[in-house]
C-alpha cells in the first residue's frame, strides 16, 4: 500500500480496506453494490444513448462490422454518468491505496457483447493488459516481504447481471506476481494454473464492480447456451506517471504537425509517441 505525499509515493501505514488488501494480494476483487440501482439505471440509459447516437470507432479493422459495434471508447467524454462513475468513491477507495491519490483514468471503454457463437475480441484468451511491469525469470520467487507493486488496475462496472453463462472475466489469483505472461500454448485452456491455483470466475450482478491488476492472468470465460450477453463500463486506472490512452496517439498527442510529418520510419514514430493501438487503446 502506498500514499502520495509532497509529490512522492511513500508506504501507507493503515487506512486501507479489505478490498484493497485483496486486490494487492490476490490481483482481483469484486465489490458488491458499488453502484446503487438508481445509478445503474442512469448510467445504462446514457450508455445506450451513446450506442444509438455515436457510431463505432474503427480501432480494430480485423473485427467484423457487427462485432466492432460492441465497443464505445472514451466514455467519460460522451456520458456525464460515465464521468461520475470513474470518480465514484466506491471505486477510488479501493484503488487509491495501490496507485496513489492522484491516479487517473487511462482508458474508458464500454462493452456491450450480445450472445454470439464466436468472438474475435472480448478477451477470450489468457492475457495480461500491460507489462509485466516487473518481468523476471520464473525460477526467481518474489520476496513477499515486499508488497508487489501495482501500476494499473482494470475495473468492470456491471450494468446487467453477468453469471457464469455469460462468460464473466476469470482470473488466476496471485498470477500478477508471476513476472511473466500466460504460456502461449495454453491461451485457450480454462484449466490453466499458476503456482497451483486455477481460475476464479468474477461473476457479478448489476451494480457490482470487478477489479483486477493489469498484470494478473485473466480472460473472458466461455459462454454457455443460456448466455444473455454482457454490458459493463470498463475503466482502467494508472499511476500518475502512466499516460492516458483514451484516444489513439495519432489522434491525441503533444506533437506539432511538422514533427509528425518528419516521423516516417516506425521507430521514429514510436520514439516521439506515435504508437500503434494495443491494450488500453481499443
Amino acid at each position: 500500500m502506498l500514499t502520495r505525499k509532497h509529490g512522492y509515493l511513500l508506504p501507507r501505514k493503515g487506512g486501507a480496506s479489505s478490498a484493497s488488501e485483496q486486490l494487492e494480494r490476490e490481483g482481483y476483487v469484486v465489490v458488491r453494490n458499488a453502484l446503487s440501482p438508481d445509478e445503474v439505471a442512469a448510467l445504462a440509459a446514457e450508455v445506450e444513448a451513446v450506442y444509438a447516437n455515436i457510431p463505432a470507432d474503427l480501432r480494430q479493422d480485423r473485427l467484423s462490422e457487427d462485432e466492432r459495434n460492441d465497443f464505445r471508447y472514451e466514455m467519460l467524454n460522451r456520458s456525464a454518468c460515465a464521468q461520475a462513475t470513474v470518480g465514484h468513491r466506491a471505486i477510488l477507495d479501493v484503488i487509491e491505496p495501490l496507485l496513489g491519490e492522484d491516479c487517473h483514468v487511462i482508458a474508458n471503454t464500454c462493452w456491450r457483447n450480445p450472445p454470439r457463437e464466436k468472438n474475435m475480441q472480448g478477451g477470450g484468451f489468457w492475457h495480461i493488459d500491460a507489462g509485466p511491469h516487473i518481468p523476471r525469470d520464473p525460477s526467481i520467487p518474489w520476496d513477499d516481504r515486499i508488497p508487489y507493486p501495482v501500476f494499473a488496475v482494470g475495473v468492470h462496472v456491471y450494468l446487467k447481471d453477468c453469471p457464469l453463462a455469460c462468460g464473466p472475466t476469470g482470473v488466476i489469483p496471485g498470477s500478477h506476481k508471476s513476472g511473466g505472461v500466460p504460456p502461449v500454448d495454453r491461451l485457450q485452456d480454462v484449466d490453466l494454473t499458476w503456482n497451483g491455483r486455477g481460475v476464479v470466475p468474477m461473476e457479478a450482478k448489476a451494480g457490482d464492480a470487478a477489479f483486477f491488476v493489469s498484470d494478473v492472468w485473466h480472460r473472458r470465460l466461455p459462454t454457455l447456451p443460456d448466455d444473455t450477453g454482457r454490458l459493463f463500463l470498463q475503466i482502467h486506472y494508472g499511476r500518475r506517471d502512466i499516460a492516458q490512452r483514451l484516444r489513439r496517439t495519432i489522434d491525441s498527442n503533444q506533437l506539432s504537425p511538422e514533427a509528425i510529418e518528419r516521423a516516417v520510419e516506425p521507430r521514429q514514430r514510436t520514439v516521439v509517441g506515435l504508437h500503434q493501438p494495443f491494450f488500453y487503446d481499443g
